[in-house]
């Protein structure tokens, strides 16, 4: 007892003679004197990360993170501390240069997630060649001045710099250096820092860290720079597994297949179109949040109301999309398959083998043809429309396409369809069974060309009675000027053109044996303050209502994340009143619209990893690219690991367990489909 007492003694002693050290040799302060530019390079760098977190993840557990502040601390310390191998007044260009670097991956991230709510990848470099056809949208819709911020870092650095060179500072600390020794030890103050960090980490963040699937909840833990450093390697990754991983991936495929049956499972809906032809509908942009609204009693959508009301109407249904935006979607709906976590399959995998519902139409003696008035290389269509089974894409120069009948990106869709008739009466005159889908282009961001939309308000006009008696009419900016409203005008007008393409249809008797398919390809990306103003306009004030009104709406990440899903229709002429025309309420994803198609139109696809809604009802589950996912019960946020409750059932961690498992399954099995070709059976051959 003695003895621990002593030790206690010695211990106590040596704690108050270091910290009496500290403050008689000013350690501290001599520290920050001598080490004035690291430190300047080390803060720059991480309020850069900071202020990243700050505008994209609106949360003050995300910008504020300690395991993001830590890493990103640890990351500029590891990195600074080689600057030290240079001679003083040789430093600044080591760590301007670092500097410039990670506020470039700064910057590239914040425009990068204006515009694709996610963070960019270095596999989404070989995208750069579709940015000059669409420059307009990048330059309007996501350069914004927060983007600037990031260049404090190296000005701040430069500044420092040339005041310490003016005091002759680096002369000063010349004599003191021993730069090998001081890259060391700071290096290894960045090791402590590593096993710092390390040890907050959890099994979940781990896991989440090797798949990469969240985006953003691998810079909320690990912060930005290292989840640039992993991006890295996880895109290179499927270039060796591919080589070497195989056999795994086979088995994993194998076993997740194992239990399905060979044959579709019949319903009420089963080969009820067989043998008609099908006129797909790719809506650009399309939500499902512009049907039914009304501004001034006018309707914004006249023509989806109309088809939702005759036809077979998914007012429950969400895209899939991750930043392949619409060929994602193209991918989804045709394949049953997810967007691929590194880069995009139209681009990075074209070359796959894919079961899609063009091929498999194409056996049963469909002729399939895909329309779309923009280059034909956008998204590399040219190729991949041809790898997924369709027989002929017509593209721009298929069309007469001029600076008069041009709205925003390309040729206008009311000009589009107009132009699109004549070949649809050549095809059906030439083939018994047609199968195609025709792309729209008009209802794409940045939505600018209001003056091109023809004439659609998105104020608000009331008749007020004044004291006299007379009345007058006054107006309310409402939604006039934002993006929001520019898009209720572009999807108005995009709406009227669907309409005038139906009846031309009908007038050419292409209707007759016809099934029209719609779905919105993704959200239109707009801002979240402008659903806000939306949904609790104050007229009184041409403001936003206080959240404590009666009439306040709530509207936060969650009602945002869910107010993204688009329509899903099936239409027939001929529809309305029978037994097809109705409303399905249940959540549905595009994944579940080949199996859901397939089985009315009789054709199946084994891996798809979709559900017929039909056969699947209020049990299904739609999974997102970032391993989020909603049913009727609930929506789960994996990034927060929390959820919202969309109906009064019970909810159990059990089955939040569960659900989480599958959608993590469901998403691993489909990249190793696409990047190891698992649906090659050539491959398979060669294998064995």
């Amino acid at each position: 007892m003695k003895k621990i007492k002593t030790n206690f003694h010695n211990l106590k002693d040596n704690i108050c003679h270091t910290i009496k050290r500290i403050k008689t040799e000013h350690l501290i302060s001599n520290y920050m004197k001598n080490n004035v530019l690291f430190l300047t390079f080390v803060i720059t760098a991480v309020f850069n990360s900071t202020i990243l977190r700050f505008f994209s993840m609106h949360m003050l557990e995300n910008y504020l993170s300690v395991k993001a502040i830590l890493a990103d601390i640890t990351v500029a310390v590891v990195i600074g501390s080689f600057g030290y191998l240079f001679k003083p007044k040789n430093r600044f260009t080591y760590l301007i240069i670092a500097n410039i670097f990670l506020s470039a991956i700064c910057m590239i991230n914040s425009v990068y997630y204006t515009f694709y709510t996610s963070f960019a990848s270095v596999s989404m470099l070989s995208l750069t060649q579709y940015i000059g056809d669409v420059g307009d949208a990048v330059v309007e819709n996501v350069l914004q001045l927060k983007d600037i911020v990031y260049i404090i870092g190296p000005i701040v650095l430069t500044i420092v710099h040339l005041k310490l060179k003016k005091k002759n500072y680096y002369k000063k600390i010349e004599i003191k250096s021993d730069r090998k020794k001081r890259m060391l030890s700071t290096l290894g103050a960045g090791g402590i820092l590593a096993l710092l960090f390390l040890v907050t980490m959890s099994p979940l963040d781990v896991s989440r860290f090797a798949k990469q699937w969240n985006k953003e909840y691998i810079v909320m833990r690990f912060g930005i720079y290292i989840y640039q450093a992993n991006d890295v390697i996880t895109t290179i990754q499927p270039k060796i597994n591919s080589m070497f991983g195989y056999d795994k991936a086979k088995k994993t495929f194998t076993d997740y297949f194992a239990d399905v049956k060979e044959e579709p499972e019949k319903n009420q809906y089963s080969n009820i179109f067989e043998g008609k032809n099908v006129l797909v509908m790719h809506a650009e942009s399309m939500q499902t949040n512009g049907i039914g609204l009304k501004f001034n009693d006018r309707e914004v959508t006249p023509t989806l109301n109309r088809l939702t009301k005759e036809g077979l109407y998914f007012s429950n249904f969400y895209s899939q999309v991750s930043v392949g935006t619409s060929s994602d979607s193209e991918l989804t709906y045709n394949t049953s398959l997810m967007p691929t976590k590194s880069g995009t399959a139209f681009v990075s995998y074209y070359d796959r083998t894919y079961i899609s519902t063009p091929k498999l139409l194409k056996e049963k003696g469909y002729y399939t043809f895909s329309m779309h008035a923009n280059n034909a290389d956008f998204w590399n269509r040219r190729t991949m429309h041809k790898n997924l089974g369709y027989d002929r894409f017509y593209s721009k120069q298929d069309y007469n396409v001029t600076k008069e009948n041009t709205i925003g990106l390309g040729l206008s869709d009311k000009e589009f369809f107009k132009q699109s008739i004549t070949k649809l009466q050549k095809i059906n005159s030439k083939n018994e069974k047609w199968y195609g889908t025709l792309i729209m282009l008009t209802n794409h961001t940045p939505f600018s060309d209001t003056e091109k939309y023809g004439d659609f308000e998105v104020n608000m006009k009331e008749t007020i009675t004044k004291e006299d008696g007379t009345t007058e009419e006054v107006i309310h900016p409402y939604m006039e000027g934002t993006k929001l409203g520019n898009y209720f005008k572009s999807y108005h007008y995009a709406d009227e053109a669907l309409g005038e393409f139906i009846e031309e249809l009908d007038n050419a008797n292409l209707l007759d044996n016809t099934v029209i398919v719609l779905y919105g390809d993704h959200d239109g990306r707009l801002p979240k303050a402008d659903y806000n103003r939306l949904y609790n306009y104050d007229k009184e004030t041409d403001g936003i209502l206080d959240d404590e009104d009666p009439n306040y709406k709530k509207f936060d990440s969650y009602q945002y994340e869910l107010g993204r899903k688009v329509p899903f229709l099936i239409w027939t002429k001929d529809m309305a009143g029978t037994e097809l025309n109705k409303e399905v309420t249940n959540v549905m994803g595009m994944y579940d619209v080949m199996p859901t198609l397939g089985n009315m139109f009789g054709f199946y696809n084994k891996y798809q990893l979709g559900h017929d809604i039909f056969n699947i009802n209020d049990k299904n589950i739609v999974v997102f690219p970032n391993g989020n996912w909603v049913t009727n019960k609930m929506y789960y946020n994996s990034q927060k690991e929390a959820y919202l409750s969309l109906s009064d059932e019970p909810i159990t961690e059990e089955e939040i367990k569960e659900n989480n498992e599958y959608a993590n399954n469901l998403l691993d099995v489909s990249d190793d489909i696409i990047v190891f070709d698992l649906l090659n059976e050539d491959k398979e051959k060669e294998k064995e």
